[in-house]
Formats: C-alpha cells, structure tokens, sequence
C-alpha cells in the first residue's frame, strides 16, 4: 500500500523516480481504509532530504500510512526554507490535542550542548510527555534518542575523544525481537556522533533491552516496551552520500575531522560508495510499521487509554 503525503512535497518526485509506492490526497479521501497516522517530528538542518529518507522507509510497507510532519513550536529552521515550513509544517503545540499511531523524532546536531541548555528542551520533554497518552509507538534517532533516554531513565550522554564516523558492523542481540524479525546475525550501519551512552549505565529492571550494538560503535538499538520507546542512536536512515556529504562539508569548512571509516572504497574520497545498510534499514521500519499496527487500537481516540 502507497504512503499518503502531501502533493507537493518536494520529497515526492525523488520517491516516484524510485518506485515508492504514493497516493495523492484525493485518492485517500476516496479510500475507506484507516491509514495509519506517523509523525515526524523533524530536528534536523537540512528538513526536506530528511523527510525524503523516512518518508522512503515508511512507504515501503504494505500499510496505508499517512505521514504528519511536525515542528518545535515557533522554531525558525535557518537551513530550510521559511515557505516549505509554512506548507508542509505545524507546530507541536497545534498537533498535540490529535492521535497519532507512531512517531519518528530524529536527531539534531547539537549533541555536545547539555540537554538543559537546548532552546527547546522544555517542549521537548512535554513531547515525550504527551507520547505516553497521544502516540502508540515512539522510534527516536540518533541525539532524538538520547534525549529520550535521558527524560525517561535519565541515562546521561558522554563525549567521545573523537567523532564515532563511518560504517560499522553491528550484532544482532535479539533475534526474535519483533523489530529484528529477518535481520541477519551480523550487519552494517552508519554512524555519525560526537557522543555515546553506556550499556553499563542502562537501568535494570526497567524493561529496557539491548537489540543491537557494536564492538566499534558501542551501544545502538534499545527497546522500551513499559514507554513504548525504540532508541536507534545511528543512523541507518541515512542515504548512499550522506556520510561523504557530512565530510566534505566540514572539510570545506576547514574542521578537524577524519574520513568516514570503511566507507570511501580504497579510501578515495572522489569514489561513490556503496551503500550496505539499505535492505536492513528497509526491514527495520517495515518491522516497526508492522508492530504499530499489530498493537495499535482500530480507534485514534483509544490510544494512550489503559
């Protein structure tokens, strides 16, 4: 079944050049189906490629979804243009009376301030708040998942001596996860922080567990089932360039940054990739897609009710 978003969002034409499955807003009033409700709450810079990549990993389901994209109230993104802001975004506070059956919270790059010292730190938490009664499942990427973390369990985040970058192998700790369901033993992801939390420092007897980590990388998928939280601290959304994208960026810029490990082939930084994490990021949100809907009321307004 195709996702359902907004006609003119430029996300649409990179996804029907790639076969994702889309549906016009007149075809889905048309349709008496129950679409699934995903928000985004979108953190990131650079808004549209971010919406594109979740919007191409939901919409590879066989669900009707229908995907909200959501904003820090009065947030003034200044990498994204004030237009697409007005027609595609609301703000959280205009949202926070509907229902919604899952919701994606990305990162952000400002994983080295102090979670207090972020501008919008208050909204946020009343956000995690609001998930426990208005959301059935709540996945958090990458700074977006520490800060979960941290409301929920108040897990503190560690700076690393230097920027966790590259492609990493990574173990499958869970195979019969609902949300692991088809991964292999072994697998590849991209990874891009400046900080880490600890598997050490997780609180037991909390319903916390580990999915998946890395002996490189460290800690990377935890489920939260007494929340209904997923943690992803990597990033296995990202697309083929987005790595090179981040180091030629800072090069440009001219910061201290080392090359994306295992990911230039023979470490030429003019050769294209190849992208090894994308079937398993596929069957990541498909898995999450399908748990949403196994567990989520038939009724919007049931969600979040004993």
């Amino acid at each position: 079944m195709p996702i359902k978003i907004p006609n003119d969002l430029p996300a649409r034409l990179t996804l029907e050049k790639e076969g994702v499955m889309l549906m016009t807003e007149d075809t889905a009033h048309r349709q008496d189906i129950r679409a699934l409700r995903i928000g985004l709450l979108n953190l990131m810079p650079n808004k549209i490629k971010t919406e594109t990549q979740f919007a191409r990993l939901i919409g590879a389901t066989p669900l009707q979804v229908e995907l909200s994209l959501i904003k820090i109230t009065n947030h003034k993104s200044k990498n994204t243009p004030n237009d697409h802001m007005i027609t595609f975004y609301r703000d959280w506070e205009k949202v926070k009376n509907e229902k919604f059956d899952g919701l994606i919270i990305t990162g952000a790059p400002i994983e080295l301030l102090e979670f207090e010292d972020v501008t919008y730190w208050d909204e946020l938490q009343r956000i995690y708040d609001w998930t426990q009664t208005h959301v059935q499942s709540t996945f958090n990427i990458c700074w977006g998942a520490q800060a979960a973390l941290y409301h929920f369990h108040h897990v503190p985040k560690h700076t690393l001596p230097q920027k966790a970058f590259g492609i990493y192998r990574h173990k499958n700790l869970s195979p019969a996860s609902p949300y692991l369901r088809g991964f292999s033993d072994d697998f590849s992801m991209p990874v891009s922080r400046w900080t880490e939390n600890l598997k050490s420092e997780l609180p037991a007897n909390k319903g916390l567990e580990v999915l998946m980590e890395s002996e490189e990388a460290g800690l990377c998928f935890v489920a939260d089932n007494p929340h209904r939280q997923l943690y992803m601290f990597n990033h296995i959304e990202y697309d083929t360039n987005s790595l090179g994208e981040e180091y030629h960026r800072d090069v440009e810029a001219g910061k201290t940054i080392n090359q994306p490990a295992n990911y230039f082939p023979g470490g030429n930084t003019s050769a294209t990739p190849e992208n090894r994490w994308r079937s398993h990021a596929h069957l990541l949100f498909g898995n999450w897609i399908n748990e949403v809907y196994q567990s989520t009321p038939f009724r919007l307004e049931d969600i979040g009710k004993p």
